[in-house]
């Protein structure tokens, strides 16, 4: 889980490119071998050869597989966020929020790559759960600071600490992608994604009861 991608709403949408012209085939490869093999058994040797440099050439740009796979994770995570971002919509920046959030989602549990990993390699997420966050997480947390702090100034978003709200944002949102298997057992889909959407609408939507009590 890896480096930014930022935009419309703080976001710039634009992973973080190399300047090397072989990396688009790398990670090419990278995501072939992780999709066949899984990420342990996937090895720079056989990411060299499926991309048809040497494993020389492969290792001064990437010193291992982990490096290999983070870059991979970025790139198809800022994708996913670029693809349900032009989904967005009209409306205040809560509704867009909303609106992108879940098809982001929809996204990720979808991913062919993200759901090897899960099947075959979902530990290795653990640390990005239980110890830190990594900066995939980062990115996604700019990209909905920037709703966030958008609908603070339309008046969409209840007022908060802006950083605190985008967390809660971030852990309840990925729950949902990590969840993924477990979420879709005797339970509709399209159900589920309709009740993420109202708890996220919930949680965002100001108080009005309480904003007019206290502006009087």
């Amino acid at each position: 889980m890896t480096a930014q991608c930022h935009s419309a709403s703080g976001w710039s949408g634009t992973p973080p490119r190399s300047t090397r012209v072989e990396d688009a085939e790398i990670l090419r490869a990278a995501r072939d071998c992780v999709l066949a093999h899984g990420v342990r058994r996937t090895t720079l040797t056989g990411i060299a050869r499926r991309a048809g440099i040497s494993r020389m050439t492969l290792y001064r740009r990437f010193p291992d597989v982990t490096s290999v796979v983070n870059a991979l994770m970025t790139e198809e995570f800022c994708a996913i966020l670029r693809g349900a971002q032009y989904d967005e919509g009209a409306g205040t920046a809560r509704e867009r929020l909303v609106t992108t959030a879940v098809e982001a989602v929809r996204q990720l549990q979808a991913s062919p790559l993200l759901r090897r990993v899960l099947d075959t390699d979902a530990e290795l997420l653990l640390p990005y759960l239980v110890e830190r966050l990594g900066s995939t997480q980062r990115a996604a947390e700019t990209f909905l600071l920037g709703y966030v702090t958008e609908g603070h100034r339309d008046g969409s978003v209840r007022r908060s600490d802006p950083a605190v709200q985008t967390r809660a944002l971030l852990l309840l949102v990925q729950s949902f992608v990590i969840s993924a298997k477990v979420a879709a057992d005797g339970t509709d889909p399209g159900a589920l994604a309709a009740e993420l959407a109202d708890v996220l609408d919930a949680a965002l939507r100001p108080n009005l009861t309480r904003t007019c009590s206290e502006s009087a």
